[in-house]
């Protein structure tokens, strides 16, 4: 029977130097069949090839430059930029995007960041994998610039509105779905937006080892999220929209499959 697929995880973080077998081993006994390895600046792409090759059938590839880290690829010329992206024989370009909530990259940076990979995506006829915080004006403006021949696309960490989840709804992107919904106090408007996904427009993630849901019953150590988590997560995405969790396990790890390969 498959499993769940947990379509973010950092897993060049700190955070796993140690013990990263471990990590995907108690995943996988919770029940997390595959795992979407993320990269965010160029240091990743080496560290991520070699996780995925000792064990290719479990993990997807994410090649891409994070907002926060636009800085890095400011100078790198396309053709560059597009080798190293395309030497991980990557199943999607990101995770990229822009993000103006701590403006670690500059706004003007990020967005031309962002631009060279889309048409890096569209080049090499990969999804796009995206990333989107306190910045969705620009965002959107910046998708529909280049919807001719856009590749398809997940937003990945939804935690917007409803009318934002609706124009991504229109633009035909895929949501990505974090432990963020099961913090009921700061999340009222979100718990109620995502019953308006539907399910074969969504995946479900961890983002680990950040967003440690805040209904765990007991907490991880140095509170680090793991994959392990996910499927607490996708029992909490049951409850809200009400549908049982095998049908949320094989409608989105089909939703996942077919995405990145």
């Amino acid at each position: 029977m498959a499993g769940f697929i947990d379509i973010a995880c950092n897993f060049t973080h700190e955070s796993f130097k140690n013990n990263l077998e471990t990590v995907i081993a108690n995943a996988e006994n919770a029940g997390v069949e595959k795992f979407v390895l993320l990269s965010a600046s160029l240091k990743d792409l080496d560290p991520i090839q070699i996780i995925q090759s000792k064990s290719p059938e479990k993990f997807f590839i994410c090649s891409g430059i994070h907002p926060h880290h636009a800085n890095e690829i400011k100078d790198i010329n396309y053709k560059t930029l597009l080798e190293k992206l395309q030497s991980t024989n990557p199943n999607a370009i990101g995770e990229t995007g822009l993000d103006y909530f701590r403006n670690i990259s500059p706004p003007d940076i990020q967005r031309d960041a962002f631009r060279v990979q889309i048409d890096i995506a569209k080049e090499l006829k990969l999804p796009l994998y995206l990333h989107q915080r306190d910045a969705h004006d620009d965002f959107i403006e910046i998708i529909k610039e280049n919807i001719k021949n856009f590749p398809k696309f997940i937003v990945h960490c939804f935690t917007g509105t409803q009318s934002q989840l609706d124009q991504y709804l229109e633009l035909g992107a895929y949501i990505g779905l974090t432990g963020w919904i099961c913090d009921v106090k700061r999340n009222v408007d979100l718990r109620k937006s995502i019953k308006n996904i539907p399910i074969e427009r969504m995946m479900i993630e961890t983002d680990c080892p950040y967003l440690i849901p805040k209904n765990l019953i007991s907490n991880s150590k140095n509170n680090v999220n793991e994959p392990k988590y996910l499927p607490h997560i996708a029992q909490e995405i049951c409850e809200l929209i009400g549908i049982e969790i095998e049908e949320l396990k094989v409608v989105t790890s089909k939703n996942a499959v077919n995405f990145f390969s």
